[in-house]
């Protein structure tokens, strides 16, 4: 799945718009690397996204491209930092 996809689902970001504007800032990290709205993440993957006022990390934990608002939270696991 597309990580802006996945921003969008998981309901970390409201819209795959904003989902992929802060990719194209790099604002959004796949094991550390900056990446583009189209990077394929995995399962596995630990994903860091910077807000104005800090970040979140978390690791994906499912790929359910039609996961419902009950559903979305099972999608990853955040990290501590």
């Amino acid at each position: 799945m597309r990580i802006d996809k996945f921003l969008k689902v998981s309901r970390i970001l409201k819209r795959r718009s904003v989902a992929a504007a802060a990719c194209g800032g790099e604002r959004v990290f796949v094991n550390g690397r900056a990446v583009k709205p189209a990077h394929r993440v995995k399962v596995g993957d630990c994903v860091r996204v910077e807000f104005g006022g800090g970040a979140l990390e978390f690791t994906v934990k499912s790929l359910d491209e039609k996961a419902g608002k009950e559903e979305a939270d099972k999608l990853y696991e955040l990290r501590n930092t």
